[in-house]
């Protein structure tokens, strides 16, 4: 038995009809998708004085946003060197500066949930609870009204000291995602097998040895897809700097489809990086998850010093005795066996174990 029929049942001729015609069903409700999409942003989908299947209809209307002239705009330089590439600078600087921090709060606070010490596991367990519990955007207000808050709590005067918009993005993503790593931390160091700790005792590790050179590389190991899952959350929500201003990706191309009036192309082209980023990220997270689980895997194809393979040879076993290698040879001596030694006649005249061993 095959272990496709072990873990899915073959479907009948009743079945294969049903999935066709979902299959059918569902491609047929997303090109119906597509076309309102087409022709709502083409201005012909309400405005038209054709009907829906005259080809005037879907011929690009000069008012829409399928225009060439709408997408001319990105076809200049001066569009991708003073909007798009500032604006994606400064994604990437917010998002990688708050990956790293998010990272080293989740491990603090992840192994701080685990303290044998209350007065340790208590205040860490609130902190993450807490700063899981509040939305990002708050965050990030929070954030940046410190100095109003320091005026009117604390008496100390406005512009002692600002926040800019990028600190404030990159601690509010920072306690977020950090939080979320920190239970992330945690549950794979909880998943790793008992017998991990006990050899690590058996052997003399104290507990923080046993912690960081046992427990939590073999954590990071086994939640790395749920890590770069949450660094991908990170990057997206590091858009919301929008709101404080800050001049992040999706603000530049805002600014592009408000000064060129092409939100749709605007809207089209930015998805379209934030895509290319996440499936960077996201290959770059399978290319390492791969490379640590072949780590300490011997080679399959041993090579010789000059890189040319080598051929393995099977080592032979013990070989079975040859009925006439002992047959006893001339001289009184017995034949040498698989071991080469030769064992001396004594000349008696005991009969041997076989009968095609005894003697005359």
């Amino acid at each position: 038995m095959s272990a496709q029929s072990v873990l899915f049942d073959a479907p009948g001729p009743k079945a294969r009809a049903r999935n066709a015609v979902y299959t059918v069903g569902t491609l047929i409700l997303f090109a119906i998708g597509l076309a309102i999409l087409y022709l709502g942003f083409n201005r012909t989908l309400t405005e038209r004085e054709t009907g829906l299947f005259d080809p005037a209809t879907w011929a690009v209307n000069p008012t829409g946003q399928w225009t060439a002239e709408k997408w001319e705009p990105f076809l200049r330089p001066d569009t991708w060197t003073d909007y798009v590439i500032p604006g994606l600078q400064n994604t990437l600087t917010a998002a990688l500066t708050a990956a790293v921090l998010a990272i080293a709060f989740g491990l603090v606070f992840g192994i701080g949930r685990m303290s044998d010490h209350w007065w340790i596991r208590v205040p860490a367990g609130a902190v993450v609870e807490f700063f899981r519990g509040i939305p990002l955007l708050m965050l990030i207000f929070f954030t940046m009204a410190l100095p109003i808050v320091a005026y009117q709590v604390f008496d100390i005067p406005t512009g002692t000291f600002q926040v800019t918009a990028l600190v404030a993005v990159v601690t509010g993503l920072t306690l977020y995602n950090g939080s979320v790593l920190a239970e992330v931390f945690r549950a794979g160091v909880l998943a790793v097998p008992k017998g991990q700790s006990e050899a690590a005792q058996a052997i003399g590790m104290t507990k923080t040895q046993n912690m960081w050179l046992i427990l939590i590389p073999q954590a990071i190991t086994s939640m790395m897809p749920a890590i770069v899952a949450q660094l991908v959350v990170l990057l997206k929500d590091s858009a919301l700097g929008y709101i404080v201003a800050f001049p992040e990706l999706l603000r530049s191309f805002t600014l592009v489809a408000t000064r060129e009036s092409n939100v749709i192309p605007a809207a089209i082209i930015c998805a379209i990086i934030y895509i290319v980023i996440n499936l960077s990220l996201s290959r770059f997270a399978i290319w390492l998850e791969r490379r640590n689980s072949r780590r300490g895997r011997p080679s399959t194809k041993p090579t010789a010093a000059g890189g040319a393979p080598v051929a393995v040879q099977a080592q032979p076993g013990p070989a079975a005795p040859d009925a006439t290698a002992q047959e006893p040879a001339e001289g009184g001596a017995t034949a040498a066996g698989p071991s080469g030694a030769t064992a001396p006649d004594e000349g008696s005249d005991k009969d041997d174990e076989g009968p095609e061993n005894r003697r005359d």
